[in-house]
């Protein structure tokens, strides 16, 4: 299983931004994301700095030289496809051939109505997702000369992506864990799937489900990677964590579905690893910590990569 870390609030401070993007090029994870929010994910009234995804990104695949670099995930309400493609595709030459594609049907609704972005319910979103997923294949594929493609909610005609994308084919993930739509398209139209924020027993329930899915579709289920992303409130010491514990208390004590939620890593470092493992033996290709609202606890995050990161 292979590490990542993720930023899960885009505020910084920018200074700690970078540093953490290369801290996760140096110590050994294989991934690093961003969240693509226009204001603090989780809400607290939008009063916060909050960064623009893909500007960051590009910022970090120029300090960077061997991590992935992906998103978890763009927001379909966002930006039109076309658009996606073009930036993802200059990431990729700028980190010489390092970005991934992460698509999710977007739940902030908050910061959807104060940009003024459409945001209609769940349902057409899931449409959204699963028209988009299909023109970010035709527009990264270096194959395809131009790309055409009409839905309902999204269209492209004869559309050129110059110059193509280094990699032969950029991995497309769906994050998400909706069981009827988002699982689903996961298996029609991803090379990954990515779910947040839950524990090993829930994972493996929705790991299942994606199963199913693959079958219906006629789809192997082994070509589809999985991942999962992790809060990350640890503690190299007994100081260290009760800080992280009041900073959990502080993102997530006021909502009722997440202050005793299970994808957290919360305690030690050593504690962490029972639920490292768990997962690994889910067969989970890749395990991500996020963090949020820097400064950041770097006594932890030294002593996650020593303990977990390395030795793997």
């Amino acid at each position: 299983m292979k590490f990542g870390i993720h930023i899960g609030h885009m505020g910084g401070p920018l200074g700690e931004m970078r540093k953490l993007w290369k801290f996760a090029d140096a110590k050994g994870f294989d991934w690093f994301s961003v969240s693509d929010h226009f204001q603090e994910s989780p809400p607290r009234g939008g009063d916060m700095d909050c960064y623009e995804a893909i500007a960051t990104l590009t910022a970090a695949a120029m300090d960077t030289q061997r991590v992935r670099l992906g998103s978890g995930v763009y927001c379909v309400a966002y930006r039109n496809p076309g658009l996606l493609a073009k930036s993802l595709t200059t990431i990729d030459h700028l980190s010489n051939g390092r970005v991934d594609c992460g698509l999710g049907a977007g739940w902030h609704d908050v910061e959807a109505k104060a940009y003024g972005f459409p945001f209609p319910s769940i349902g057409p979103r899931e449409d959204m997702l699963e028209e988009y997923a299909q023109i970010m294949r035709l527009l990264l594929d270096p194959e395809q000369r131009r790309a055409s493609f009409e839905g309902k909610h999204f269209r492209v005609t004869d559309a050129p992506n110059n110059p193509k994308p280094l990699q032969p084919r950029i991995p497309i993930w769906i994050g998400g864990r909706g069981e009827k739509r988002t699982l689903r398209a996961a298996a029609r139209y991803a090379d990954g799937w990515n779910a947040a924020y839950i524990g090993p027993v829930e994972w493996k329930h929705k790991s299942q489900v994606l199963d199913q899915w693959c079958e219906k579709e006629g789809r192997d289920p082994k070509t589809i990677l999985r991942t999962v992303n992790l809060g990350f409130y640890l503690g190299a010491d007994a100081k260290g964590v009760a800080r992280a514990e009041e900073v959990y208390r502080g993102h997530w004590g006021g909502s009722a579905d997440r202050v005793d939620r299970t994808g957290y890593l919360r305690g030690t470092v050593a504690e962490a690893r029972a639920m490292v493992d768990q997962f690994r033996a889910l067969d989970c290709t890749r395990l991500c910590i996020a963090v949020r609202e820097g400064p950041y606890d770097w006594d932890a995050l030294e002593a996650f990569a020593a303990e977990i990161v390395r030795p793997a």
